[in-house]
């Protein structure tokens, strides 16, 4: 049995856990949440074992951060210092300049391994293996309907509660792109980081009422040849900002650090 420390409770955590409901391989035996909200969760979690904290436990072999941007630098850089190995899902933290230098210099001192997840997209696995052969262009477009959009820099740019047609809300870096738009943009972040990094990635952000799932396109080619990936990944329910695949990718990633036989 694999046991984990969860960074967060909000609508992913609230579904990893959910899903992981009965599981044989993998076990959450802790939630880390502010002080403030630990009766509220030890409630919802009070059947199932799992215990409400405000850090990572002493002992903790492996953490899934899924709380936000603010949990690396609160949560995860200490415990990584400590030896706990941890998994991100708030990629695009990383545009804040030399967080990513951080949290390799803090695995380091632990001696142990930071992961960085996939989240929404697919594809990630294909554009780090190309760019060791060399990449030449990586072009990524987001597209979500209006309401994806919601409490972001894309309400200073469009009303998006009337928007009648797709509407570009940001064109520029990936870097650029987390920055402004934190809740939305950690695939730019992620397909970035596989690849040319975040200041040479393109991307496109695009609010559009014709469509009602969160879209996702990339464009690479280098000396490998050129691929095009497009993926529809539908909504959480609690979370229009975050697809249903944000959640199975770290279910993905806990499964195979249980089994066996991983792919």
């Amino acid at each position: 049995m694999l046991d984990v420390v969860l960074i967060g409770y909000g609508a992913i955590g609230k579904e990893i856990c959910h899903r992981l409901q009965g599981s044989t391989r993998v076990n959450v035996t802790h939630v880390v949440v502010r002080p403030q909200r630990i009766a509220e969760v030890q409630d919802a979690l009070d059947s199932s074992g799992t215990k409400g904290v405000s850090n990572v436990p002493d002992g903790s072999k492996l953490a899934l951060e899924c709380a936000g941007h603010e949990a690396l630098g609160a949560h995860v850089l200490e415990a990584l210092e400590r030896g706990v190995e941890c998994a991100v899902m708030s990629v695009g933290a990383l545009a804040e300049v030399g967080l990513l230098e951080k949290l390799e210099a803090a695995a380091t001192k632990g001696k142990t391994q930071v992961h960085l997840l996939a989240g929404a997209i697919g594809g990630i696995d294909a554009i780090a293996a190309a760019r060791l052969a060399g990449l030449d262009n990586v072009t990524y477009t987001g597209r979500k309907p209006p309401l994806g959009w919601m409490d972001s820099a894309a309400e200073k740019v469009v009303d998006l509660e009337s928007l009648s047609c797709a509407a570009i809300l940001f064109e520029g870096t990936a870097r650029e792109a987390a920055s402004l738009y934190p809740k939305n943009a950690n695939v730019a972040a992620t397909v970035s980081l596989a690849g040319l990094g975040l200041d040479a990635t393109r991307v496109r952000l695009i609010a559009d009422p014709a469509v009602t799932e969160n879209i996702h396109e990339i464009v690479a080619s280098g000396a490998f040849g050129e691929m095009h990936v497009s993926m529809r990944g539908k909504p959480l329910a609690e979370n229009p900002k975050t697809s249903v695949l944000t959640v199975l990718s770290a279910l993905r990633f806990l499964n195979n650090r249980a089994s066996e036989l991983t792919i």
